[in-house]
């Protein structure tokens, strides 16, 4: 065996994205591409804001020497207090350049709080619906991850997670807006949340950590703002990227903040600075942090996803699907008609749509659409929802 039973397992385990892209890039090649709906990948198709390509020009033809080199594991020193500049402003938090750490994207963020926090056999708590690879990151770092249920309309359960909450409780990751569902936690959820936590944090002695995973947070749709999360509880690391507000995620930025009213927000700092560098990163690409540094604050035109939101509501709602509107991010998470979300996935393949079942993100009996892709494509797989959602 050329690999570890471990990833063996995981590998037969793996994404469910993935699969389904794979099993559309065939479809693709024996139909066309113009004959498949694929709503399988949330992969932003917008270009990048034209300041970006500025910022980009400027950085790669800037002649000073040094500036393609090494640098401390946190990020360069000017990309990092630009970013905390924006982050005072933007919170109202007094965030300086020592509590931002620049990543790998959030993928990495993530891999690297979660390394400086966790013990063998630490528990993580995470919200279904989630994000597949949250389980894998856990486990990367000897964790072990304890699922939460939200209700059917993907609202925060509080006495679930109080219920979970226990002795190896180290962190919760919450991921708003949320993929899959597109749900957004209001501030009043949040609060409670934070009081949850607070309250068993007393009791226990030391507080659990809670990782928002936010690289969707300039993604919000009627005027919604995403509640200031370092307000409903003070031990927050926000771990967010330029991805899909800039457009950019091939290009693997992000940021971890330690929030200023963290517990041993110094030596988690730290902690998390080692671990950028052992894992491997070493440092976040140096040239995107000096592009980045000077777009903060900058997002890609949101109007094409808001009317591609609300031209996918109105087909999935005519055609009779059950579905929360997606206040945030690039998803719809319809319940599957007839309960069985692979079987439906399989009925809407025969339309020649691709979808993502449910059960990837911990939630049988549901599918996601990604409508990160051009309006003809909804348009054109109206008939195919129509169909697939007949007799059922």
């Amino acid at each position: 065996m050329s690999v570890s039973r471990k990833i063996k397992a995981a590998m037969e385990s793996a994404s469910w994205i993935r699969r389904m892209f794979e099993e559309g890039a065939e479809l693709k090649a024996r139909l066309g591409p113009e004959k498949v709906c694929d709503f399988t990948l949330g992969n932003p198709d917008l270009e990048p804001p034209p300041r970006f390509k500025e910022a980009l020009k400027a950085a790669a033809a800037d002649p000073r020497p040094g500036l393609h080199g090494y640098m401390p594991n946190a990020g360069l020193p000017s990309a990092r207090e630009a970013l905390a500049s924006h982050l005072r402003q933007h919170y109202g938090e007094p965030f300086t350049a020592q509590d931002l750490i620049l990543t790998c994207g959030a993928a990495g963020g993530l891999n690297v709080a979660l390394k400086a926090l966790l013990d063998p056999g630490d528990e993580v708590i995470v919200f279904a619906p989630y994000f597949p690879e949250y389980l894998f990151y856990v486990d990367n770092h000897g964790g072990v991850a304890q699922v939460v249920e939200t209700d059917d309309r993907f609202r925060l359960e509080l006495d679930r997670l109080a219920a979970a909450l226990g002795p190896r409780t180290r962190a919760l990751i919450l991921n708003s807006p949320n993929n899959p569902t597109g749900q957004v936690y209001d501030e009043e959820s949040l609060r409670k949340l934070g009081e949850v936590l607070l309250d068993f944090g007393r009791r226990r002695g030391e507080p659990v950590y809670l990782l928002a995973d936010e690289p969707y947070s300039r993604l919000v749709y009627d005027g919604l703002r995403l509640p200031n999360i370092f307000r409903a509880y003070p031990h927050t690391i926000l771990i967010t990227s330029f991805s899909k507000e800039l457009s950019i995620p091939g290009e693997r930025l992000g940021v971890a903040a330690v929030g200023p009213g963290a517990a041993d927000r110094e030596e988690l700092v730290a902690g998390m600075v080692l671990a950028n560098r052992i894992l491997g990163f070493v440092n976040a690409p140096a040239l995107m942090q000096r592009v980045v540094a000077e777009l903060a604050g900058e997002t890609v035109d949101l109007s094409p996803y808001a009317r591609r939101r609300e031209l996918f509501a109105r087909i999935l709602r005519e055609a009779g699907y059950d579905f929360v509107l997606p206040r945030g991010a690039f998803y719809f998470f319809p319940a599957a008609p007839g309960g069985d979300d692979l079987a439906f996935v399989a009925r809407l393949k025969q339309e020649n749509i691709l979808a993502v079942p449910g059960r990837g993100f911990g939630r049988a009996g549901y599918f996601r659409l990604a409508f990160c892709v051009p309006e003809e494509v909804i348009e054109r797989a109206a008939p195919g929802f129509a169909r697939a959602r007949q007799g059922l």
